[in-house]
């Protein structure tokens, strides 16, 4: 009885101890209340619009002291010192990329890029590659792209000696062993049957092999039979031809001893034998295949139109890049041609952009296009059209112009938020043959443009008659139809080569 009395007396205790805590919290809440009000009130009568903030000049950015030297077989380094972290990481640029693979086995720099590191090495297994790794919370990638060749390493600082010696063997000694080429063929194969699941893709694919031609390096897709065709001894091959010291740029950023580093690179990278026969490769040319013409690619099951439309482009040297870069600014964003027109008067898109957008070593593409419902889709390339000769025969105004070239001057400072990033720019414009200063340079032409820049360059550069026009969309759905945008539409298939008749689309 006593025992049930006292859990009783507890119970109550309890009772009234959370009563009187309800009591109080509801009272804190009360006061709570009462101070945000007070403090909402004020802040408003206090609250001024955006434009009238004053915002303090951006700081001036520098680059990070850095070191560049060059070993005996024609290795470039760079080394850039952060004691910020206790981290080290490092890339090497290796000259080649997919661009210089032979047409019939697209895929192949690919595999020989994932193979080099998923394959292991002469000296560690992948398996035991993957573990020591692992225990010390370190990694080792390689890949090969469009342009380029990459190896990369992050480590502790006190695991560097380790960890940089698995990354050297990994850029020396591959083994290429069949059971991972075989997987990543696997998974390649796979990506090729779900290629078509996203409208997206299809039409940034589509779209490129209308600009620079089916059979470009800039636009050939890997396909079954070219995957097929690779075997383990292409892969050795292309590595060989490739992968020599005086073909790499290598860089270090981190928590390091410069001196101690240079002996450790010296240790693993001196005596790799240079290639005296290998030359820059011949780059293939490029010109546009399509000056013009509406394309269309049918989805039935889609009920939105995914719309690109454009032409060739240009490079980052040439000297009105900045200037075009200002032209991007005034198309898009919050408060952009674009964005303004077409989304928010017409309200006719999800998404709306322009851009010129340029390429280090060939020629890019002017892009314009976004996703808009089908039965907008007319209107939507219609505003589009429109907006790109407005540019051509209206002057920016100097709002307008303000906004473009203030949001790419703020935008400047994230191309330095970091030691590494700063390091893989400087690594990247010599890889190309661009000056070191490169960016600087750029970011004083942005300052200079003026309205009738903008003009001068949309004139010279964008060129309305030869827009290419591809719609991935719901042909049913789209209403009006193409047709009124040009008498002729020239449907793309894109049915998967080799694929089983129920994995078509």
């Amino acid at each position: 009885m006593k025992r049930h009395k006292m859990k009783g007396k507890r119970r109550m205790v309890l009772k009234i101890k959370n009563g009187k805590g309800l009591i109080y919290a509801l009272v804190a809440v009360f006061a709570c209340l009462l101070l945000s009000c007070n403090f909402s009130l004020a802040a408003t009568t206090e609250a001024k619009h955006y434009t009238e903030l004053q915002l303090p000049a951006l700081p001036e950015i520098k680059i990070p002291k850095y070191e560049r030297f060059v070993l005996q077989n024609g290795l470039v380094v760079y080394l850039m010192e952060d004691h910020e972290l206790p981290l080290v990481n490092g890339t090497a640029f290796v000259r080649t990329g997919n661009r210089l693979e032979p047409m019939e086995k697209v895929g192949l720099a690919s595999f020989t890029g994932a193979v080099m590191r998923t394959g292991g090495t002469k000296q560690h297994s992948a398996d035991e590659l993957n573990e020591m790794l692992e225990q010390r919370a370190a990694s080792v990638e390689a890949s090969i792209g469009e342009g380029s060749g990459s190896a990369s390493f992050d480590a502790l600082s006190e695991d560097l000696e380790t960890v940089f010696g698995l990354f050297a063997e990994v850029l020396r000694s591959p083994v290429f062993a069949q059971e991972k080429l075989d997987l990543a063929k696997t998974q390649a194969k796979g990506g090729i049957a779900r290629r078509n699941d996203n409208p997206d893709g299809i039409a940034s694919r589509e779209f490129k092999k209308l600009i620079y031609g089916k059979d470009s390096p800039y636009s050939r897709t890997i396909e079954y039979a070219t995957v097929d065709r690779v075997e383990r001894e292409d892969l050795i091959n292309f590595y060989q031809q490739y992968f020599h010291p005086n073909n790499i740029i290598l860089g270090i950023v981190g928590d390091f001893d410069s001196q101690k580093m240079r002996s450790l690179i010296q240790a693993k990278f001196g005596d790799w034998n240079r290639n005296p026969g290998i030359a820059k490769p011949k780059l293939p040319s490029v010109s546009q295949a399509n000056t013009g013409g509406v394309f269309f690619v049918n989805q039935p099951q889609l009920t939105q139109s995914s719309v690109l439309l454009g032409h060739l482009g240009g490079r980052f040297d040439s000297p009105d890049y900045a200037a075009l870069d200002v032209l991007n600014g005034v198309l898009n964003g919050f408060g952009g041609r674009l964005f303004n027109e077409v989304r928010s008067r017409q309200g006719i898109a999800y998404s709306v952009y322009g851009q010129w957008s340029p390429r280090y070593d060939y020629p890019g593409m002017f892009i314009a296009g976004g996703q808009t419902r089908s039965n907008a889709t007319v209107q939507f390339v219609k505003a589009l059209q429109a907006e790109i000769k407005r540019t051509q025969t209206q002057r920016v105004t100097a709002k307008e112009l303000a906004f473009a070239k203030e949001s790419t001057l703020n935008s400047f400072v994230f191309n330095f938020q970091d030691p590494s990033q700063t390091l893989s720019r400087l690594m990247r414009y010599e890889y190309y043959g661009y000056p070191a200063d490169f960016l600087f340079r750029y970011q004083k032409a942005v300052a200079a443009t003026t309205a009738a820049d903008v003009q001068r360059v949309a004139r010279k550069y964008l060129k309305p008659e030869k827009i290419v026009t591809l719609v991935v969309g719901n042909q049913a759905a789209i209403q009006p139809p193409l047709t009124q945008l040009a008498a002729k539409v020239t449907p793309i298939d894109v049915t998967i080569p080799g694929s089983p008749p129920q994995a078509k689309n």
